[in-house]
């Protein structure tokens, strides 16, 4: 009965805190000048949403401090410390993510535009990031060489290739998530379902272990449900880099914890559907000379000028990833 009912604690505190804290974030965010800028080339109907407060991503970000802070200390009283390095390495590198999108939120708001750090500024950053985290885990004996392949309950040992892959993967979903955040709830919502999914998965699946699973799910879940409140169309906050990089880190660091790091792409594949939209509207725009594949890029942007409204597009994508949680049950 303790899981169940830890997941839900910290699910509920990490809720009211995000709640909370973006209740009072939001005009100080808004009295500060923090409002986003609304790029010319997007969609028309989006230049009505600058000026709207960014970085509202701090919110579950603290949020999460203090949750994880909390669960780390309920699982040390309860198991002892075996889980807790995962735990810590993950928020860590989830909030040095966040950290990075911040540094890129400031910068944008510093310029007055919506371009902050460049891309290889962004990237070298992340593989930073992501290298001190796969040392950290392989330090403290959380992960091998050996990659997982679901479906197939085969584990292929690449040996050093290992943390090529772990590098590309970790750098190219925090990014990933990003691109997704891009209109009202978006990001958020699908971050809801995946966490549910990680949840599900420490509470009842045999081959996950549980407390540092179900902590980092809970603390997922509860940030995106509590930041939809206000993030929800039409928004009233956006998270930012700060949150989006912060969720990345999340979303494919508990896929580390799992030992199962490939199982992200079956959950998370909407959020690496968007990267694969945006690179092949850049490759077919070369290619041709200046002809586009999408009418715009991320693909939720194409789905936009065609005329779905941000519900629908924030309601089909949910319902695809919580269908896609089912396919990856399968796979752990």
């Amino acid at each position: 009965m303790f899981y169940p009912v830890f997941f839900i604690g910290i699910f509920a505190v990490t809720f009211l805190l995000t709640a909370g804290i973006s209740h009072f974030l939001i005009p100080v965010l808004a009295s500060h000048k923090m409002g986003q800028k609304i790029l010319e080339i997007g969609p028309r109907w989006h230049k009505n949403k600058e000026g709207t407060p960014t970085m509202g991503g701090l919110a579950f970000i603290i949020a999460a401090l203090i949750t994880g802070a909390a669960a780390c200390v309920i699982i040390f009283l309860r198991e002892g410390s075996k889980e807790i390095p995962a735990l810590v390495l993950t928020l860590a590198m989830a909030v040095a993510s966040g950290l990075i999108g911040m540094i890129d939120d400031l910068a944008k708001l510093r310029k007055k535009q919506n371009e902050g750090l460049t891309a290889p500024q962004k990237f070298l950053l992340q593989l930073i990031c992501a290298g001190v985290y796969l040392f950290g885990m392989s330090r403290f004996g959380q992960i091998t060489t050996s990659l997982y392949i679901p479906y197939l309950d085969l584990a292929i040992d690449f040996g050093i290739a290992y943390y090529i892959i772990a590098l590309l993967l970790l750098c190219g979903m925090m990014n990933s998530v990003n691109l997704t955040d891009g209109i009202d709830g978006l990001a958020s919502s699908v971050t809801l379902v995946v966490g549910l999914f990680y949840g599900a998965a420490a509470l009842f699946h045999a081959a996950v272990p549980t407390s540092g699973i179900a902590a980092v799910a809970a603390i997922m879940a509860g940030a995106a449900a509590g930041f939809l409140i206000y993030n929800f169309y039409p928004a009233r906050v956006f998270m930012g880099d700060t949150g989006s990089l912060f969720f990345g880190g999340l979303v494919v660091g508990a896929a580390f914890m799992m030992d199962n790091p490939l199982i992200v792409v079956v959950c998370g594949l909407m959020y690496i559907l968007e990267t694969a939209s945006t690179m092949l509207q850049v490759i077919y725009f070369k290619l041709t000379g200046g002809k586009r594949l999408f009418k715009m890029a991320p693909f939720h942007h194409h789905l936009e000028k065609c005329g779905w409204s941000e519900v629908k597009i924030v309601a089909v994508f949910s319902l695809l990833t919580a269908c896609l949680c089912v396919c990856a049950w399968f796979g752990l």
